[in-house]
């Protein structure tokens, strides 16, 4: 039986999860109908396309794992299921953090001002660094593959009866988590000096700006901001999604603790659903397109109102 605090922790994480998928859906299907319009695959809609679907299929993959695990314990610890599911959360994980690091990269690329003969470099070969950058993804797939195969700390502890086996593989369990996120943290790191080096920039910028006397709101600036905002949000919301993964895991080796995995559910939704809005409010063309799928359901509230006596 939930409780009511747990029962509303999993309206919040339905909620999340509704619009994780609607929004992630809404950006997937803009970017693929503006490639079939432009008749080419633009390196930015192809970004955008993969980390929608990534997040689209990670949410659902959040979702399904916690009802299952919450509602049909048993039938989470027979056979595979953890295991797959796990398999199936790595790849979706890692994508939507390499597609949304690239996505950073393409702003720095694009915005930034700099001389130093590297960035310049970068700069003039965009589309190839970032498709080399992508293509790495399927590497880090390699090496996280072999660390999630062995048994996980639901079979170990089926199988194994004695506690200080239990406690030694909760161990091994947590550290197996912890290097499959090694390589996410160091994009992670990669996204953190991306941002730094955009912020230095902006600061640059605006001193040449004031030095010339010709103010401060040019478009470069906004551009500087607005691609600010988007790194900033990402960096904060990982942060979050980071946190409530530790603290799902943590549930995960205390399953009569349905509270603590509740939290770490609803905490790391904010994420895929959060910066996906995020993004589609700071891209004109996403928004636009946004705005006129609102226009008829704004109409029909009207309507309905009026039909009311």
């Amino acid at each position: 039986m939930l409780s009511i605090v747990e029962g509303l922790l999993i309206y919040v994480a339905v909620s999340e999860s509704v619009l994780g998928v609607l929004g992630n859906g809404f950006i997937g299907v803009v970017s693929c109908i503006d490639c079939v319009k432009s008749k080419k695959i633009s390196t930015v809609s192809l970004i955008l396309t993969g980390l929608a679907s990534s997040r689209f299929c990670l949410i659902c993959i959040i979702i399904t794992d916690a009802y299952v695990r919450m509602f049909f314990p048993d039938t989470y610890l027979a056979g595979n299921l953890s295991q797959n599911i796990a398999h199936l959360w790595i790849i979706m994980n890692q994508s939507s953090i390499w597609f949304a690091t690239s996505l950073s990269i393409f702003y720095f690329l694009k915005i930034a001002n700099y001389s130093h003969c590297i960035f310049l470099w970068l700069k003039g070969h965009i589309n190839r660094v970032l498709l080399l950058f992508m293509g790495s993804l399927l590497i880090s797939w390699l090496f996280a593959f072999p660390s999630i195969a062995k048994p996980s700390i639901n079979d170990i502890m089926k199988n194994r009866s004695t506690s200080w086996l239990i406690t030694m593989h909760k161990r091994e369990y947590l550290t197996n988590h912890i290097l499959l996120n090694i390589g996410v943290i160091l994009v992670f790191v990669l996204c953190l000096i991306t941002c730094f080096l955009l912020i230095t920039s902006l600061w640059r910028h605006n001193r040449k700006m004031r030095l010339n006397a010709t103010g401060f709101r040019d478009p470069s600036t906004e551009a500087h901001i607005k691609a600010m905002k988007i790194l900033v949000s990402f960096i904060i919301l990982f942060i979050l999604y980071f946190v409530g993964t530790a603290i799902q895991i943590s549930g995960s080796t205390m399953p009569e603790n349905k509270l603590l995995l509740i939290i770490g559910i609803t905490t790391r939704l904010l994420y895929p659903w959060g910066h996906s809005l995020i993004l589609i409010l700071g891209n004109r063309k996403l928004k636009q397109d946004f705005l006129r799928v609102l226009k008829p359901l704004k109409w029909w509230e009207k309507e309905k109102h009026l039909r009311i006596p």
